[in-house]
């Protein structure tokens, strides 16, 4: 039996949920403006806590904002919100909650004027992921791209982006891979790149 590297994740490892999420999901490149609306704002609830603790409620953050549908969230008014903060299934913060609705605006606002979120991120990277090399406790909690990165969508009016926020949410979405390099999904998340 062949032997398994991955990343060092605390409390990944044994965990067959959050295993499953590195070897499948994560780093792996998303092109998709929804999805990528999604993990932003996931990523943004994380602020403070784990993204363990994220990964386990997302089934019932997308059943709360509707499926992350920006065209639906931007319509929530005060009885959602309302619902929102009453909702035990997910993360019950009133700043959070206020910029996920207020993103989806944002979010629409900016399709309308021709912008699409995807290329607008993927044209930080130059249309292609960050192929990154690290090894051990290299990996940095932020990078000048997603400093840059963070700059850009606050300057849009989103909210909970900070520089490593976006860089954790770079790495979900695999705008750059930094799966380590003795990990066995480094080469494979290398070869997804468009």
């Amino acid at each position: 039996m062949t032997e398994i590297h991955r990343c060092t994740w605390r409390g990944m490892n044994g965990d067959p949920f959050y295993e499953a999420y590195h070897d499948t999901e994560w780093g792996v490149p998303e092109y998709d403006s929804r999805a990528l609306w999604e993990k932003l704002v996931l990523d943004g609830f994380q602020a403070g806590l784990s993204w363990i603790t994220i990964l386990r409620k997302r089934e019932a953050f997308r059943a709360a904002f509707a499926n992350f549908d920006p065209d639906t969230v931007a319509r929530f008014g005060d009885a959602d919100r309302a619902r929102l903060m009453a909702d035990a299934g997910i993360i019950r913060s009133n700043g959070k909650i206020d910029a996920t609705i207020a993103g989806a605006r944002i979010y629409c606002d900016m399709r309308e004027r021709g912008e699409d979120f995807s290329e607008l991120l993927w044209g930080m990277t130059g249309g292609k992921p960050v192929q990154n090399h690290w090894k051990g406790g290299d990996v940095p909690a932020q990078t000048p791209l997603a400093v840059d990165m963070a700059k850009m969508l606050k300057a849009k009016g989103f909210k909970y982006c900070g520089p490593v926020i976006v860089y954790a949410f770079m790495q979900a979405t695999g705008l750059v891979n930094d799966h380590l390099v003795g990990c066995f999904r480094h080469e494979e998340c290398r070869k997804l790149a468009r």
